[in-house]
């Protein structure tokens, strides 16, 4: 079955089509009716718009390749299974939801609260601006995204990220099993609570970085503006350049050509026993 160039308004337009092509189509008009492809299997959407609310729920197996989903397009893929998008562009608020195996592709999308409490999400050469995204997602796969973002990654576990440009603020709080390679992160209070939580050839840059963790590790970083790092956390670090400066590490090893200033506080409600070492050359 075949829907081409079509403009639909009404709700639930094309509900639990099955093995079909959505070419062409637009979705806007007076009777701005709701979840256009609710309950689909196998379709393929190409060069479609959609401008009202919902319109991918419950879908399973479908590829959507240079579709817009604007502004007003709200919450627009939600408990759906095995989807890819490519080329497309996701403006609306909440726009993942609860979906597995989803794929985003070479994607530009604007959405706070995106992402949320999915899992096997893989997402690759795409653009993210958000506030409030992958809020307990888990089992993702992340290259090459640029994101601007503020609570990120909070509760998400079993994740990788490559070659990546994460703009945001405090990232990564109470993460597990997070490894992130070749990438700059930049925020505020990064990763605290964190549980094994690994950069490897990473920048990061902002104030208060990699608190309370467990089991963290930093290979060959950097470090920017990162005043008052690792405090109570238990770490091993090698940091290529300088600290501004360590406060009350709890355990482990920080090595790092230099450090502005290593403050333990005298009245310490913790243990602490990190050895620090800074490299002569």
């Amino acid at each position: 079955m075949k829907y081409e160039n079509l403009t639909l308004d009404e709700e639930r337009a094309l509900y639990a089509v099955q093995d079909a092509e959505i070419i062409g189509c637009t979705f806007s008009g007076p009777a701005d009716g709701e979840s256009a492809l609710k309950e689909c299997r196998n379709i393929q959407v190409k060069g479609c718009t959609f401008q009202l609310r919902y319109p991918f729920w419950h879908v399973r197996h479908a590829v959507v390749e240079h579709c817009t989903m604007t502004e007003t397009c709200r919450a627009a893929l939600w408990y759906d299974n095995n989807i890819t998008l490519t080329h497309c562009t996701l403006g609306g608020i909440k726009a993942l939801r609860e979906c597995k195996d989803i794929v985003l592709d070479s994607c530009a999308i604007n959405s706070t609260e995106f992402g949320w409490f999915c899992d096997h999400l893989h997402m690759t050469n795409c653009e993210l601006k958000t506030e409030y995204p992958f809020l307990k997602s888990c089992n993702m796969e992340l290259d090459h995204l640029s994101m601007q973002g503020k609570y990120s990654f909070q509760y998400v576990e079993n994740v990788v990220i490559r070659n990546s440009n994460l703009d945001t603020k405090d990232a990564f709080w109470h993460s597990k099993n997070v490894t992130v390679y070749d990438s700059i992160i930049k925020g505020e209070y990064l990763a605290w609570y964190s549980e094994n939580l690994k950069l490897v050839r990473c920048k990061i840059i902002g104030t208060q970085p990699l608190c309370y963790a467990k089991g963290l590790v930093l290979e060959d970083c950097e470090m920017d503006g990162t005043d008052l790092a690792f405090e109570y956390s238990d770490v091993h670090a090698v940091i290529n350049g300088s600290i501004e400066s360590v406060k009350n590490p709890k355990s482990g090893i920080i090595s790092a050509d230099g450090i502005g200033e290593v403050i333990l506080d005298e009245h310490q409600i913790r243990d602490t026993h990190c050895e620090i070492c800074i490299r002569s050359h």
